[in-house]
């Protein structure tokens, strides 16, 4: 029955959230959604290995495992060199592992539901989901019972729990939400441009509205989201060839859903900022950039100029090749030997994600480590050939985003990895219009 398949989506999707957005529940401490995926799809992968069914272990996985293994290697002899006790890259090969499984779940689960699974299926689910983490947010600050109830049982603080002066959807808040919320802003964009091409085109209405959700109210959750909008907007404006004034009937139609909508929601936007106070405050927060451009005729956002300081430098060879083995402060940590000085979060007080890898395992690490993300990255678009301008967009956003944070979308790449290449290009099949399969 329909109600049925209505519920089992409504499950797949907070479990799809379980595992994009983790977070502990307050009855569970140190135990998160993910990590808890992460045992169920242990036993699911161990399962059809038994059975001899198709798994997700090949030559890719082989040659990632090496590379990621390589990384937690060379992070390990940071570690030891140093004679520090932060081993947050030296297991990152556990972490990779972590994540597969956990996305193996959710792969899963989608085609079990569904009976099938493809690329545009999952990003589906992702976009459904940040949108309701956009929602959820944005009630949270409007409606308090509901603010009440989800701190009832969301544990912790920080990027996975709760924050006091941000807004913060149910694992969803800082920088680690903000560069999802990129990622997803170019999955639309990908997905607009490869509907024009199909049956599909009723679609182009909701992915939109998605679109305006998640840059709206994304910004006010983690202005890293910002990144994103960018280069989801940069890459619509080449691939619809606006600038050549010769765009197609399709593209047409796409252009013309934006600018409605758009506009549509410029007017809520205008009636919220001068009706709500708190839409007030959190839009002023989320778009400080475009307020001060236009209030004093220069971009100015505070976390920016912060962010200018924290471009700090090794002072010696030593730092650049190996690092110092530190990743966060090791005073707010359970460092039990250091002495030396404190910097508020960070290790010599920068949060920018390039330099935090380089103080951390060295130049070494630092280009390993970008080798692992170009290799899952390329292994994605090498799978999946009609997806690969979105594969390589999103590599070059993370490669973006660790100019600010050194936040790590290895998570998407994870889901998408857990595919077969055979069973997305049945799907995607079935979508191509009469005339391409005739």
């Amino acid at each position: 029955m329909w109600i049925f398949r209505i519920v089992g989506m409504v499950l797949l999707i907070i479990l799809t959230s379980f595992y994009f957005f983790p977070f502990e529940f307050t009855f569970l401490p140190g135990i998160n959604t993910k990590m808890a995926m992460a045992g169920i799809g242990l036993v699911v992968l161990i399962i059809q290995l038994a059975r001899g069914r198709k798994s997700i272990i090949d030559r890719d996985f082989f040659q990632l495992s090496l590379i990621a293994g390589l990384v937690s290697l060379i992070g390990l002899f940071a570690v030891t060199w140093n004679d520090t006790y932060d081993y947050t890259y030296a297991t990152y090969i556990v972490s990779m592992w972590v994540w597969l499984s956990g996305a193996y779940v959710v792969i899963q689960a989608i085609s079990k539901l569904h009976g099938h699974i493809s690329v545009e299926l999952v990003c589906n689910y992702l976009i459904v989901v940040c949108v309701a983490q956009c929602l959820i947010a944005f009630t949270m600050t409007q409606y308090p019972p509901l603010k009440n109830f989800v701190d009832s049982f969301l544990g912790g603080t920080g990027f996975m729990g709760k924050m006091e002066d941000r807004m913060y959807g149910i694992g969803a808040s800082l920088d680690v939400a903000g560069s999802r919320f990129s990622v997803i802003l170019v999955m639309i964009i990908s997905l607009l441009l490869k509907i024009v091409a199909t049956d599909k085109k009723t679609y182009v209405g909701l992915y939109l509205m998605a679109f305006f959700v998640i840059a709206i109210i994304g910004n006010m959750m983690s202005r890293t989201t910002t990144v994103g909008l960018m280069v989801a907007l940069a890459y619509l404006f080449y691939a619809s060839r606006i600038y050549t004034f010769r765009i197609d009937s399709g593209m047409r139609q796409v252009l013309g859903w934006f600018v409605g909508i758009l506009c549509v929601v410029i007017l809520l936007v205008i009636y919220g900022y001068y009706t709500n106070l708190g839409f007030h405050a959190s839009l002023r927060f989320g778009f400080e950039g475009f307020f001060s451009l236009v209030e004093q005729g220069k971009w100015k956002v505070h976390s920016n100029e912060i962010l200018n300081n924290m471009y700090i430098f090794p002072d010696n060879l030593k730092t650049w090749v190996i690092g110092d083995g530190y990743f966060d402060d090791p005073s707010f940590t359970d460092e039990p030997y250091y002495t030396g000085p404190k910097w508020g979060g960070y290790y010599q007080g920068t949060d920018v994600g390039y330099l935090r890898f380089i103080f951390y395992f060295g130049l070494l690490g630092l280009i390993t480590f970008s080798v692992f993300m170009f290799k899952v990255g390329r292994t994605c678009m090498t799978r999946f050939s009609s997806y690969r301008k979105m594969f390589a967009i999103i590599l070059l956003l993370n490669f973006a985003v660790w100019f600010k944070v050194s936040s790590d979308i290895f998570l998407v790449f994870a889901l998408f990895l857990c595919i077969n290449e055979e069973d997305n290009q049945i799907e995607e099949q079935k979508s191509l219009p009469e005339k391409f399969t005739s």
